[in-house]
């Protein structure tokens, strides 16, 4: 675990957990300066932006929202400091909580079927950064049984990590994010539960709602019906987001050439501690933030006092109409 603690040190344990007031920076120079050139964040502006967007949540009747310095910084870096960009993403991320009850109320890590779901280390942050400064997440989809275990009871696990790793990771706030998708394991049974409509609700939740920056979508080990599932997935991804799929079949090397070895564990040919330290990690992460996981469940939106029309799970997730572009081969 040696390894773990030394790159993780000082990410997840950094100023920004504790801070209440004004933000405080812990990225680097070259960091700062990547932020000017990349997402047009200007430091002398940043806390007037940051108060602008404060301000205009407090007027929203309908959304119930964390207003701290980070949380709205986090939505302004995602927005690249759009003002107009970032109003529309706080709505969408809190709309989707509220309308997506089945992933976001209930988040105790340490229910007895969450925490099963948790200790199979389908979804896992890896320590440090790739050389390009992005934080690399693997996700192994196959592990879980299908028989007893939904994949709304799986997005809802998994996002007790991702939510965790959102709020402490400053870098990738700036740097962004790159997935590599391990369906080794994937049975018929997995494909039948990904359903399009689930497929469209997870799409929009992560596109629309979520200020990350997605950087690159690797698939590995990718079983023979992969390309039926993978086509409805594409058919709800942003343009932006096709041209960063990369598919490498069983071919560990391909892999390489997109996330290099250093960042990945050994069982995927790299150095950075195992699979099984990096689990025991997150779980250690989890327990720890219960209480914010708890509480995080009052944050969202009324719809009945919302200005206008009232949204709907089928405003945000109905898919008809969605597969006039889909294309299965």
């Amino acid at each position: 675990m040696a390894l773990l603690a030394t790159n993780y040190h000082n990410i997840y344990t950094s100023e920004l957990w504790t801070m209440v007031g004004e933000y405080v920076c812990t990225l680097s120079k070259e960091l700062q300066q990547r932020a000017k050139e990349e997402i047009n964040e200007d430091p002398a502006r940043r806390a007037a932006d940051i108060e602008h967007i404060r301000d205009w949540l407090k007027h929203q009747p309908h959304i119930r929202a964390r207003t701290d310095d980070w949380t709205i910084l986090r939505f302004l870096r995602g927005c690249k400091f759009s003002l107009q960009r970032t109003k529309e993403k706080l709505d969408m991320f809190y709309t989707c909580k509220s309308l997506c009850p089945e992933w976001y109320k209930n988040r105790d890590p340490q229910d007895k079927k969450m925490r099963a779901i948790l200790e199979l280390g389908m979804f896992l942050p890896l320590p440090g950064y790739d050389n390009q400064g992005r934080k690399v997440v693997i996700i192994r989809t196959g592990l879980h049984d299908p028989k007893t275990t939904t994949m709304d009871e799986v997005f809802k696990a998994t996002h007790f990590i991702s939510d965790i790793l959102w709020i402490e990771d400053e870098q990738m706030s700036l740097s962004g994010v790159v997935q590599v998708l391990d369906l080794a394991g994937v049975t018929p049974a997995h494909g039948m539960q990904m359903t399009p409509a689930l497929v469209k609700k997870a799409m929009t939740i992560w596109q629309e709602g979520y200020p990350m920056r997605p950087k690159g979508l690797n698939y590995i080990n990718t079983p023979a019906a992969f390309d039926t599932v993978f086509n409805i997935f594409k058919s709800f991804m942003k343009e932006k987001m096709k041209k960063r799929v990369h598919l490498h079949g069983n071919d560990l090397e391909s892999l390489h050439r997109q996330v290099p070895k250093e960042v990945l564990p050994v069982e995927y040919g790299g150095t950075n501690g195992t699979v099984e330290e990096i689990t025991k990690y997150w779980l250690e992460r989890v327990d720890a933030r219960r209480d914010w996981l708890l509480e995080d469940e009052k944050y969202g939106v009324d719809e009945s006092k919302r200005p206008g029309k009232a949204k709907t799970s089928a405003d945000l997730f109905g898919i008809e109409g969605s597969f006039r572009k889909l294309t299965v081969d």
